[in-house]
């Protein structure tokens, strides 16, 4: 068939024309008269875009007002036709829309086309794509919708600046097209966006007469962007040699508004008016406009929220598509806000009822109404990244057993988590409401009354509470409307109160069949219950898609983490806080520094430091201490030490879940702040002896605090530095065994004076020798005086079940009392040798009798007592054997009575030391979910 100009130019506008001047008075619709030709005369329809009804103005056209102009192009669109010997109508009829999956159906958000550089990448995109048939959905220019909205704003607040805001949307798309057309293509898209910039104005002008914008006068405004990049990406196809046309999907796309600020699709009547659509524009590759669609009355609208994500599951679903994909800046659906959770990953793939279970909860996946016109007909949906082509993005579609990578099953029940933010919990409870019918009715209802948004709705079988989610913002009006609705309850007591606990989060945990797949709710709560989180309210429906919880908004962030990394075993990230950076923390410091890269990379665990403090001096981080210059750093960015400000530091990183304090002092007052840092969620690791070996009834607190939660406590390292003492007597313990009796050498100090102690060299000499290797204090009286062996024996007695203190230990001194009270060390040391003969004496005695003299501490479990003394053994005897400044405990029970359980090896020193700090450390991330 064979047009001319003026007649192809008529049959293919969309846009309308210029308003008319009786617009405003006129109630009396325009409308065009068909005209049916056979032979001599041509049938064609006016577009509907020429029929458009707007409740404020009376006729106005998709893009402006019908007019004389239109009447003259129909007219010789008329006299031209009647011309013809074409049946136009036969010729129609020939062209049907095939449908299947040869048609492959892409969105296009307002990113993906937020500049001209990025229109043409679309482009690239849609020409390389090998389907057959290809129908393209396309979002307004990024921030245009929002510019179109505010036109409208600034019009009915008759503010004149919407003129100059006009003129920047027009600037806007001419300088885009300016970089992306040349030649007929760029004339003919200028020419029409310049005729819609002038319709607008008018109709802009007329609002800011009004006052006022109807909503379908607002939402024919909005839907200008997308007409506009539709335009502009089908003439770039078009100059890259393949045929292409664009799409006003106000012709095709028919909805039923709701009372819902939503709208229902009309599959049956869109359908037909596809049918009709293509068979005037046949084409394989169809660029859409996305978000705007019309009335059955043909009044302009739009899909409201995610409205381009919806139309292109509409079109899917009307050419039965083989797939639809939605093009955005995101690899991909992540199994939690990459944002909170660093380590969360790209699902591959969702069931239809897990994406919309994840995007009801805030997550970055299409709204679950997107969702469901491709449920219909089984079309996948993939989301993927059109600035990471390379990325194969995420499959929304039928569930089914689903594989990873090598082709196995994927074990894990649960998808994703997602969480919602500023909601209080609404708690109505009270004994009359047990049995009695309504009772759920009349709460709700008074909800409903205040137009409130219920969340959440979890109830006990008992009756005797409902609790429900509301957003923040809404729950005094719920609150004043349940007080009044239930005020006679109230005062007779058959309600006892209507609780308001704000400041709440959801943690949504979605998974499709998780309710049926043992332990999957266990392991959420002990993942919850080990960062210390307390949940206030849960809800999970017989669905089996989704476990809520609501806890403290304090701790949302910890807990999405938490339960993270538990199922997805990714990093176990815990921070990290050192107190006291001396030979012991040092050396920790450095381990840590040489190991943190093995344990992430082999281990999955994340150990950051995120502070380092002194008596004087701290060092704080955000992100974790660069390891490798702690030192320089504590020098040159250290501030004043404050250890309130530097636990809260550490533990206030909501990022990481977990947060455990290292204590590498001997401080009486930090050990006392252990209780405090239990109490709070702070895990505990220690060498520090005080704690417990201080008074009992504060070692007593703390260990049955730490039974009661799941804060951990770790204290390995206070008895034989990097030996096993502590986990040895518990698993004895643990297992059933009776302690009767534990002896050993708990001093390598005095285990190495005592193995040196040998032939003619005087005590005095060895102790000089120790001194100046390191293996004492710097004062050597704390080494000689027994206390720290007695505070060994005491932690070992209570670990056995004991109630010891420290005053009931009878504890032999090797201070001679002459010397107690010296001034100063080297006073200590200088007048040592006037008190050598009183150990020689003993030296010799116990070589006359073929033994050595050893000093030990003794628990005697049967007999309920300790001791610290000087004892002699035989050479054949285990702790005769010991060299250099071993460590040696005897464990005698009922299982090992004969034949005592040993423990020995090396326990003193700033490496061993350090490395059962370090243990722990471990031991506790393994607690907490790294894999052991």
């Amino acid at each position: 068939m064979v047009f001319s100009a003026a007649a192809a130019a008529a049959l293919s506008s969309s846009s309308s024309t210029m308003i008319s001047s009786r617009f405003l008075h006129s109630s009396a619709p325009l409308a065009l008269q068909s005209r049916h030709i056979t032979e001599k005369k041509i049938s064609l329809s006016p577009p509907t875009s020429q029929r458009r009804v707007f409740s404020l103005l009376p006729s106005v056209s998709r893009m402006g007002f019908v007019s004389q102009r239109v009447k003259k192009e129909s007219s010789n669109l008329r006299i031209f036709a009647s011309a013809t010997d074409i049946s136009v109508e036969k010729s129609v009829e020939e062209v049907h829309l095939h449908k299947g999956d040869m048609w492959s159906v892409h969105k296009f958000g307002g990113t993906c086309v937020g500049s001209s550089e990025r229109i043409k990448n679309v482009a690239e995109v849609i020409i390389s794509d090998a389907t057959e048939r290809k129908l393209v959905v396309v979002s307004a220019m990024s921030k245009v919708t929002d510019m179109m909205y505010d036109l409208i704003q600034k019009a009915q607040s008759r503010d004149d600046s919407y003129l100059s805001a006009l003129d920047a949307v027009l600037e806007k798309h001419k300088s885009t097209a300016h970089d992306l057309l040349d030649g007929d293509e760029l004339a003919g898209f200028l020419s029409r966006l310049h005729h819609d910039i002038s319709n607008l104005k008018a109709m802009l002008r007329a609002i800011y007469i009004a006052g006022h914008a109807t909503e379908s006068f607002s939402d024919f405004v909005a839907g200008h962007g997308e007409l506009w990049s539709a335009q502009m990406l089908a003439a770039v196809v078009r100059q890259n040699g393949v045929d292409c046309t664009w799409m006003d999907t106000r012709d095709v796309i028919i909805v039923n508004p709701t009372s819902s600020n939503q709208v229902d699709p009309d599959f049956m009547e869109s359908e037909r008016r596809l049918e009709k659509w293509f068979s005037q524009k046949p084409s394989k590759t169809i660029i859409a406009t996305g978000f705007i669609a019309s009335t059955p009355d043909n009044i302009p609208t739009t899909l409201k929220r995610d409205g381009s994500d919806f139309s292109a599951a509409i079109m899917g679903s009307l050419v039965k598509a083989g797939q639809v994909t939605i093009w955005t800046d995101v690899d991909g659906v992540y199994s939690a806000d990459p944002r909170k959770v660093s380590e969360a990953v790209i699902l591959k793939k969702l069931s239809y009822q897990e994406a919309w279970e994840m995007s009801y909860f805030g997550a970055n996946v299409l709204h679950p109404r997107t969702i469901i016109p491709v449920m219909r007909y089984d079309i996948p949906i993939v989301i993927r990244n059109i600035f990471n082509l390379s990325a194969p993005g995420t499959m929304i579609c039928q569930s089914s057993v689903s594989e990873n990578g090598d082709g196995q099953k994927e074990d894990s029940p649960v998808k994703g988590f997602a969480t919602i933010d500023n909601l209080a919990l609404v708690n109505v409870e009270g004994t009359g409401m047990a049995g009695v019918p309504g009772t759920a009715n009349a709460i709700f209802g008074a909800v409903k009354d205040v137009g409130a948004n219920v969340i959440m709705i979890s109830q006990a079988s008992s009756e005797h509470s409902v609790c429900f989610a509301v957003p923040e913002k809404e729950v005094k009006a719920v609150a004043e409307a349940l007080q009044s609705r239930f005020r006679e309850a109230l005062h007779a007591g058959r309600l006892s109160q209507v609780q308001i606990i704000p400041n709440c989060s959801i943690l949504a945990t979605v998974g499709q069949k998780m309710a049926s797949t043992p332990g999957v709710s266990a392991t959420l709560f002990n993942a919850l219950a080990k960062a210390n989180i307390n949940v206030r309210a849960i809800a999970q429906g017989c669905s089996e898609y989704n476990i809520t919880v609501v806890i403290k908004r304090e701790d949302c962030i910890r807990a999405l983490r938490a339960v993270h990394s538990r199922f997805y075993l990714s990093r176990t990230t815990i921070a990290m806080g050192i107190i006291g950076p001396g030979l012991i923390g040092a050396t920790l410091l450095d381990q840590l520094r040489d190991q943190t890269a093995i344990l992430k990379e082999e281990f999955n665990i994340d150990l950051r430091v995120m502070g380092i403090t002194g008596s004087k001096t701290m060092l704080l981080s955000d992100m974790g201490i660069d390891l490798l210059r702690w030192r320089e750093l504590l020098k040159e960015k250290g501030e004043v030490a404050d250890l309130e400000k530097f636990t809260h530091h550490v533990r206030g990183n909501h990022f990481i879940p977990n947060t455990v304090l290292v204590d590498c002092t001997a401080d009486s007052n930090i050990a006392s702040c252990y209780h405090d840092w239990l109490r709070k969620g702070i895990h505990v690791i220690t060498p520090n002896k005080k704690a417990n070996s201080g008074p009992l009834d504060h070692y007593s607190k703390l260990r049955a605090l730490q039974r009661k939660s799941y804060t951990h406590y770790f204290y390995e390292a206070t008895v034989g530095a990097g030996l096993p003492i502590i986990s040895t007597l518990r698993g004895l313990l643990e297992t059933g065994d009776k302690i009767l009796r534990i002896e050993g050498i708990f001093s390598g100090t005095l285990s190495y004076l005592f193995n040196n102690f040998v032939g003619t060299q005087t005590f005095s000499e060895v102790v000089s020798e120790a001194k100046a290797a390191g293996y004492t204090e710097p004062d050597p009286r704390d080494d000689l005086s027994g206390t720290d062996v007695a505070r060994k024996v005491i932690i070992l007695a209570r670990e056995s079940g004991l109630k010891l203190e420290l005053a009931d230990l009878p504890i032999q001194s090797l201070v001679p009392e002459p010397l107690r009270g010296c001034a100063s060390a080297g006073e200590f040391m200088e007048k040592l040798p006037q008190f050598d003969h009183d150990l020689a004496k003993e030296r010799q005695q116990a070589e006359d009798a073929g033994e050595v003299l050893r000093y030990v501490g003794v628990v005697d479990a049967v007999n309920k007592k300790g001791i610290v003394e000087l004892r002699r053994y035989k050479k054949d005897h285990p702790f005769a054997q010991l060299s250099g400044s071993d460590n040696i405990i005897a464990f005698t029970t009922r299982r090992y009575k004969e034949q005592p359980l040993i423990v020995r090896g090396p326990g003193a020193g700033a490496q061993v030391t350090a490395g059962g700090i370090f243990s722990d450390i471990l031991r506790l991330a393994s607690y907490l979910g790294a894999p052991s």
